[in-house]
């Protein structure tokens, strides 16, 4: 018996001869389709729950859906990320440093994401690549989201960033709530 493993099918094949064929899909809030169709209904509903401008949505909407299947993270939870960092304002600031849709502090992350971080492509992959990061490292969403916020030294090292960071990841849920029910 022969076994063949191909991407999205996992098919028996015995001397050539098909058996079964059974074909595994992601489940996304997104449907299936091109990325260009789950480009179109995350920009709507992007419009819709966070009030954003049309021509914002739809630049980024795409970038978003393609750096979160590149870094296996839920779209929706990218778009939430950017709604709670920026507001879907590209050219953003903080006091601390951090630059663009995903805020991004050079100073930390520039090694590890080479290019201007104002440009949006740039920026909103490496935000979702910190992001999966994080998910990696500590194992689960809301932490990684907390990590994002505050960093690993900060969550585990001060009761109060603790806090933050922990109400800044129950910000970010309740954004990709909002956001799965204008979808």
């Amino acid at each position: 018996m022969i076994l063949t493993f191909l991407k999205n099918d996992l098919s028996i094949k015995v001397l050539g001869i098909s058996f079964l064929t059974l074909t595994i899909t992601a489940c996304s809030p997104l449907g299936g389709g091109s990325i260009a169709k789950r480009s179109a209904k995350l920009s709507t509903g992007i419009q819709k729950a966070y009030a954003v401008h049309p021509d914002t949505a739809n630049r980024v909407a795409p970038i978003i859906v393609q750096s979160s299947e590149k870094h296996d993270v839920d779209p929706l939870l990218v778009a939430a990320l950017i709604r709670q960092e920026s507001n879907y304002r590209a050219y953003a600031t903080s006091p601390a440093g951090a630059v663009g849709f995903t805020q991004i502090i050079p100073r930390y992350w520039q090694q590890t994401c080479p290019g201007d971080l104002y440009h949006e492509h740039t920026n909103i992959n490496c935000g979702t690549y910190i992001l999966n990061h994080y998910k990696n490292q500590s194992g689960k969403w809301p932490k990684a989201l907390a990590y994002y916020n505050v960093g690993p030294t900060g969550y585990h090292g001060n009761r109060k960033m603790k806090k933050q960071g922990k109400r800044y990841a129950k910000q970010v849920k309740q954004h990709q709530k909002n956001l799965k029910d204008a979808l």
